[in-house]
C-alpha cells in the first residue's frame, strides 16, 4: 500500500470538520479540485471510501472515522515532538497557540501582549472563538492552552481558575434606566435584551440567574460577538450583559446598578488532561496565574 502523506491527512481533517469540499478548500486556501484529488488518491491508496454524501453534506464512513482518529493521534505525537524540541531549545524561538472565548478576547490580547514583553522570541497564535469551537480545538489537540469560563465535565480537561469574571449590565447613557439606582431584576426583565447566542457561557449564566429568580429574558437580538453587543447597546437597541474585563471605558456605555449584579463567575486556564506542555506553554500558564489579576486591575481602573 502506498504511504499516506501528512498533507492528505490534513485535508481529510479539514473536509471532515467543514462538511464539504468547497468549505475545506477555502479553509486550506486551495482549489476544490486540488482537495478532491488528494482525498481521491487517499481513498485509492486505502482501497476504501472515506466519505459519503447524505443530503447536502458529506460525512465520514466507518473507514473515514478510523483514519481521522489515527490522523489526530499522529497530530498529537507531532505536537509533542515539537514541544520536546522546544524544551531543548528553551523559550527562544518557541511557539504558543492559545484559544480564548470571544468574551475574553480583550483580556486575552492584553495577557499575550504583556507576556511577549518578557518573552519576545515566542511566536504566538491567538484565536478568539465561541465556546463550541474552543472545545473542539481542545478535543482536536490543535492548541496549547485555552482561556474560558468553567469547562464542561467529561471532556478530559484540566482547568485552573485564574481571575474573577464579573458580568455587568450595560446600556446607552440615554437609556431610561441609566440614572436609576438599585434597579430590580423584575424591572430589568421588562427591557429588550441584546445577548450572545444560545450555548455561550455568558448567555447560560444570565438565563440561569433569571430562571432562579422566576423571570425570563426578553431577548430582542442575538449576537455572536461581544463587540456587536456593545455596538447594539450603544445604538439604544436594548440592554446587555458583558464581562467587566471587556473594553468598556472608551465606549459610550454606562453600567446599570441592578440588584444581583455583577454576576461573579471565573475565568479558567484550560488544557487537555495529560498533555505535555511546551516550555512556552508552561511559561505562559505561570504568567497568567501570577499576573492576570494585576493586568486586569490596571485595565479596569484605566
Amino acid at each position: 500500500m502506498p504511504r499516506l502523506t501528512l498533507r492528505q491527512l490534513d485535508m481529510l481533517e479539514a473536509v471532515a470538520r467543514c462538511g464539504s469540499f468547497s468549505r475545506a478548500s477555502e479553509a486550506l486556501h486551495l482549489t476544490q479540485p486540488a482537495v478532491s484529488m488528494q482525498i481521491k488518491q487517499l481513498e485509492e491508496s486505502l482501497g476504501l471510501p472515506l466519505f459519503e454524501q447524505i443530503g447536502k453534506r458529506i460525512h465520514l464512513t466507518e473507514a473515514g472515522r478510523e483514519v481521522l482518529e489515527t490522523s489526530r493521534a499522529v497530530s498529537r505525537e507531532l505536537a509533542n515532538l515539537e514541544h520536546a524540541l522546544g524544551d531543548l531549545r528553551g523559550l527562544k524561538g518557541g511557539t504558543l497557540t492559545v484559544s480564548v472565548v470571544s468574551s475574553a478576547s480583550y483580556l486575552g490580547a492584553r495577557l499575550i501582549a504583556a507576556f511577549r514583553q518578557t518573552h519576545p522570541d515566542v511566536r504566538v497564535s491567538l484565536n478568539a472563538v465561541n465556546r463550541e469551537t474552543l472545545l473542539r480545538h481542545l478535543a482536536e489537540n490543535s492548541i496549547d492552552l485555552a482561556l474560558m469560563g468553567l469547562p464542561p465535565e467529561g471532556h478530559d480537561l484540566q482547568a485552573q481558575p485564574f481571575l474573577d469574571n464579573p458580568l455587568v449590565v450595560i446600556a446607552s447613557p440615554s437609556h431610561p434606566l441609566a440614572e436609576m439606582h438599585d434597579i430590580s431584576l423584575q424591572r430589568l426583565a421588562e427591557e429588550p435584551f441584546v445577548g450572545r447566542e444560545k450555548g455561550s457561557g455568558t448567555r447560560n449564566a444570565v438565563e440561569n440567574f433569571f430562571v432562579e429568580n422566576g423571570l425570563t429574558l426578553k431577548v430582542a437580538m442575538e449576537m455572536n460577538k461581544n463587540e456587536a453587543i456593545k455596538q447594539a447597546v450603544e445604538a439604544g437597541l436594548g440592554v446587555g450583559v458583558v464581562s467587566l474585563h471587556g473594553e468598556l471605558a472608551k465606549r459610550n456605555l454606562c453600567l446599570l446598578d441592578v440588584q444581583g449584579f455583577p454576576l461573579l463567575r471565573q475565568w479558567y486556564l484550560v488544557q487537555r488532561q495529560g498533555k505535555r506542555a511546551s516550555a512556552a506553554a508552561q511559561a505562559f500558564a505561570q504568567f497568567v496565574l501570577s499576573e492576570a489579576g494585576r493586568i486586569a486591575h490596571v485595565e479596569v481602573a484605566g
